[in-house]
């Protein structure tokens, strides 16, 4: 190297510094990448995607030549600073332990630290082009890569360690592709955001939060004169009503409102046509999830079924249309009279039935009532006072202000609802 210009050893230097930064930045960058958003870039047919996937498949060939290079280049690099400080200063001990810890700072700073970080935060800019480098390096030095290998896996299987390198699993469960979702709302439309995150509740949501309780079914008492039947028939504001004798635990089947129509118009009602256009009842067990339910409303072809506790006795009514408002959201009007209802008041406060289902006024107003327990506001509330309240009572709830307005039949009928304020920025 005694030919050599100092200003040449200084260029190869640099040089040096700079390649021993390309592979730190491509090591950095590969592991970094989003290996879903990878592979579906190589599905469309990205060729940097695809190198870099197949780089990652073999994630110990990748390691060794990107560690050989970045391993030789940082050693040369000492060397040459060696050359350098004996060509400046002689053979100085003092010189030569400066210019050791000057070579370790360059190196710190332009071949690790900032081109890790470059390639931490521009994984795919960094690893896409540096998949055409690395690819047929990998085969040229596939020999060393391959020897290196040999000591390597001896290692590990001393230590009984058996990694997974080839294609390692990248699989997510539940929660961790639900947060994966949550976290990527920003890049998805909020409409697709809201029913893929309400698909993740369905396992944990049962029938007996969304079905519809039983002082609020509507049914048919086939003992009924069959005048009061008929009127019945005509202003109800079903597709279906479950049909029963006696009382409405004793439920015989569930009838098709639109086959009887034509028989209410030429006056034909009787027995034998309500038992042919009724079907036998489906029963539901309270605590079946939703996600299992779809699938069993799809298998048996039903939609309507009755929902029953430990003991057999009728708790309420799901039907498909519940199941699905718990994904794409309510899509159905309300009938005259149902319960549930919110009517927003000038001072801030709203009017709520207390019959409301807390998972509707969660998601409706914002709120945060615990689930884990009653499924209604009047549920909540006595569970709360363990009694049943007075009309004026007012009370702080989940940090909410309850104003109990009406009371009827042991139940809380009308609560006005203050909701928190939102804190402070």
């Amino acid at each position: 190297m005694d030919d050599i210009p100092l200003s040449g050893l200084l260029i190869a230097l640099a040089v040096l510094l700079i390649v021993s930064g390309f592979f730190a930045a491509a090591e950095t960058s590969m592991m970094a990448l989003n290996r879903y958003r990878l592979k579906h870039l190589a599905k469309r047919g990205h060729r940097g995607a695809r190198l870099t996937a197949y780089l990652l498949d073999h994630t110990d060939k990748l390691l060794g030549v990107i560690l050989l290079g970045n391993n030789l280049l940082n050693a040369a690099s000492a060397a040459l600073v060696t050359v350098i400080t004996l060509r400046l200063f002689g053979d100085s001990e003092w010189m030569i332990t400066a210019s050791t810890l000057a070579v370790t700072f360059l190196i710190l700073v332009f071949s690790e630290v900032t081109p890790k970080v470059l390639g931490a935060a521009y994984p795919e800019r960094i690893a896409f082009p540096a998949g055409y480098v690395l690819t047929p390096l990998l085969k040229l030095v596939y020999p060393v890569i391959w020897f290196v290998n040999l000591f390597v896996n001896a290692l590990l299987w001393m230590l009984r360690l058996k990694p997974s390198l080839h294609g390692a699993s990248a699989a997510l469960n539940m929660e961790e592709l639900r947060t994966l979702v949550l976290e990527g709302g920003h890049y998805i439309p909020p409409k697709h955001h809201s029913i893929l995150v309400n698909l993740f509740e369905l396992e944990k949501t049962t029938v007996g939060d969304v079905m519809t309780p039983r002082n609020q079914i509507e049914a048919i008492d086939l003992d009924a004169p069959l005048e009061t039947i008929r009127e019945q028939i005509v202003t109800c504001h079903h597709s279906r009503l479950l049909a029963y004798r006696e009382k409405l635990d004793n439920v015989l089947g569930v009838i098709t409102v639109r086959k009887l129509l034509r028989h209410v118009q030429n006056d034909e009602i009787s027995a034998a046509t309500l038992t042919e256009s009724m079907r036998e009842p489906y029963f539901i067990p309270a605590g079946t999830s939703l996600l299992t339910q779809m699938q069993l409303f799809q298998e048996n072809q039903r939609r309507t079924g009755v929902v029953v506790d430990e003991y057999g006795e009728l708790l309420g009514l799901v039907t498909l249309d519940d199941l699905l408002e718990e994904i794409v959201g309510e899509f159905t009007t309300i009938a005259p009279g149902q319960t549930g209802s919110y009517r927003k008041q000038d001072d801030g406060s709203w009017l709520v039935d207390g019959a409301s289902p807390l998972r509707d006024l969660n998601r409706k107003l914002k709120l945060d009532f615990p689930l884990s327990g009653p499924k209604t506001l009047n549920g909540l509330i006595l569970e709360h006072f363990e009694d049943i309240p007075e009309a004026g009572v007012s009370f702080k709830l989940g940090g909410h202000t309850l104003e109990i307005l009406q009371t009827q039949d042991r139940s809380v009928k009308v609560v006005r609802l203050f909701p928190a304020p939102p804190p402070p920025a």
